[in-house]
């Protein structure tokens, strides 16, 4: 039976170490006050191996909008509006509570209104300002003429169903490209300490899903002209956002022009709802002022021998 350590609580503060005092937190679910962040310090700096270690992070669904790594950088922001939002991510190896060097991190998310970049026909954001007023033109006067049909067939279904739909909302099927677009997806590898940084933008919400960002971690591959290439991916999963935060992001422009109505964490169908072992983000950022930027971080515990590509689930 392999070894696996409990989660330290307060572990994924670790990555946010360094933001400095003048960062105002809270300390509600999925965000860390400097406190936190101290203890957690202290705790990994008297464990023999001086790392924080973590259980296995969840495995999710993959989802429709994946498109191979061929995108390695770092700002992943080209031209798209929102809250300037800075994603740290450590990986460790969940048995040796080894940093893992040298993988290969993807993230991808949608933008503020909910789009996905390669899928701006068919990803299914909610942007503008619904309409108000009055209908305006002439409405269409006169009674309808002709003899209704009476020789309708006699084999028309009688059983049509009745009822709303029902069930979560699709998280896998993955669907090819419609268009070029690259924006708000990148890969970058981790340090000889497990880490990654990313910088982006808060994400948006679409029907049927609250807030989260898409991520993979492969191993085993090297980096060619074309992007990553080889190896296997050990880790599929989401990140996700505590309430409080994105109930404040909402207010901010370009989110508060969202007709899209939004589903909570604890509606999705999707999120394990076991915190940071489920992809629960650490988000710090100024009370009140969140439109002047966020930080998310969050350790990931993976098995660099297994294979998870999320497509199965």
């Amino acid at each position: 039976m392999t070894r696996r350590r409990a989660v330290m609580a307060g572990g994924a503060a670790v990555a946010a170490v360094g933001l400095g005092a003048a960062v105002a937190t809270t300390a509600s679910a999925g965000e860390t006050s400097a406190s936190a962040v101290s203890a957690t310090s202290s705790a990994a700096a008297s464990s023999p191996s001086g790392e924080v270690c973590y259980r296995l992070t969840s495995e999710t669904t993959e989802g429709p909008y994946y498109i191979d790594a061929d995108k390695i950088r770092k700002d992943i922001t080209e031209d798209r509006e929102g809250i300037p939002m800075t994603l740290r991510l450590k990986v460790i190896d969940s048995e040796s509570c080894k940093p893992l060097a040298k993988a290969a991190v993807d993230i991808w998310h949608c933008d503020a209104l909910g789009i996905y970049s390669g899928y701006e026909s068919s990803s299914g954001g909610g942007g503008g300002i619904p309409p108000t007023g009055t209908p305006t033109g002439i409405p269409p006067t006169g009674t309808p003429t002709g003899t209704p049909p009476t020789d309708a067939p006699t084999d028309a279904p009688t059983d049509a169903p009745t009822g709303a739909p029902t069930g979560a909302p699709p998280g896998g099927g993955h669907q090819e490209p419609t268009d070029d677009e690259r924006y708000l997806r990148g890969t970058q590898f981790t340090d000889r300490h497990g880490f990654v940084e990313f910088a982006t933008v808060f994400p948006g919400w679409y029907r049927g899903r609250c807030v989260h960002i898409h991520t993979k971690v492969h191993v085993g591959g090297k980096l060619t002209d074309a992007g990553y290439e080889g190896g296997h991916t050990c880790h599929t999963g989401q990140l996700f956002f505590a309430e409080e935060a994105v109930l404040a992001a909402a207010e901010v422009a370009p989110y508060n022009t969202s007709t899209t109505e939004r589903t909570t964490l604890d509606e999705d169908g999707i999120y394990p709802g076991n915190g940071a072992q489920g992809g629960l983000l650490n988000l710090t950022y100024r009370k009140g002022r969140i439109g002047k930027g966020v930080v998310g971080s969050l350790t990931l515990g993976v098995d660099p021998d297994a294979t998870h590509d999320g497509t199965d689930l």
